[in-house]
């Protein structure tokens, strides 16, 4: 099965170093990682530096990998170009790294796609007409069209009403289980993340802060220490933790004072 797993790793924009001294286990496939980190904590350039947009130090190693592209990426703004329809932007994805001739197969698997991400009714009409949340389901589709053994998704579910994010993360998750897909999720909604992910690396301060399985890296403290924020976890019926939070934590409070 595959796996990706990073060694003393740096990013750098220009000679200016914003991350460093990044190691982890290897994250293996058939999991669900949240990536998680305040605003501007370095989780957009960490995938790039792991998807080789960035230069730095250190090593990222894939393991198991049984195809020659295995890793796939969604940035924020996928990029699409506005005059395609929906279904040429996610066929252009599906083509990428190949010679543009088009296969059977290649239209089947875009089908495959709009159903899946239920956007079916989207396929003909431009990327440039389409609101923020159904731009973001079409890069979804972009980057899983590719068939990658592991995904990189930053912040794939932003622009999206609760039911569309809840159905997204619930169907990444039965995708990392049903094909043995690793999925590394940027995301801000630590209930989200309670939730769906099987494992946590939050990063902060340019660097590592925790990583593990979710319910043992998102604790009370590291909520208070990261991200200001009092809370507790409970168990909620289902047995699935809950993010009850009071409010600002006080060593924030005793700052502003």
């Amino acid at each position: 099965m595959v796996s990706l797993s990073l060694q003393d790793v740096s990013a750098a924009y220009g000679g200016r170093q914003v991350l460093g001294g990044i190691s982890t286990p290897a994250l293996q496939g058939g999991q669900l990682v949240a990536l998680l980190g305040p605003n501007g904590s370095g989780k957009s350039t960490l995938f790039r530096r792991i998807f080789g947009l960035l230069r730095g130090a250190g090593q990222i190693r894939v393991e198991g990998a049984t195809v020659p592209r295995p890793i796939a990426y969604m940035p924020q703004d996928n990029g699409a170009r506005p005059v395609l329809t929906v279904y040429e932007s996610i066929l252009l994805a599906r083509m990428q790294g190949r010679r543009l001739r088009v296969l059977p197969e290649d239209h089947a698997e875009v089908d495959r796609m709009l159903d899946l991400l239920n956007i079916a009714a989207l396929r003909g009409q431009n990327v440039g007409d389409l609101s923020g949340g159904q731009r973001q389901m079409v890069g979804a589709a972009q980057a899983l069209v590719q068939n990658p053994q592991i995904l990189l998704m930053d912040e794939p579910t932003s622009a999206l009403d609760l039911s569309r994010q809840i159905d997204l993360l619930a169907l990444l998750r039965r995708l990392t289980r049903e094909q043995g897909l690793l999925i590394v999720v940027a995301m801000h909604d630590l209930g989200h993340a309670l939730r769906f992910s099987d494992a946590a690396l939050v990063i902060g301060g340019g660097g590592l802060v925790a990583c593990g399985p979710t319910p043992e890296v998102v604790t009370s403290r590291l909520l208070r220490d990261v991200f200001d924020v009092e809370a507790r976890i409970e168990p909620c019926s289902k047995g699935v933790p809950q993010l009850i939070v009071e409010g600002r934590a006080s060593h924030a409070a005793s700052r502003a004072a």
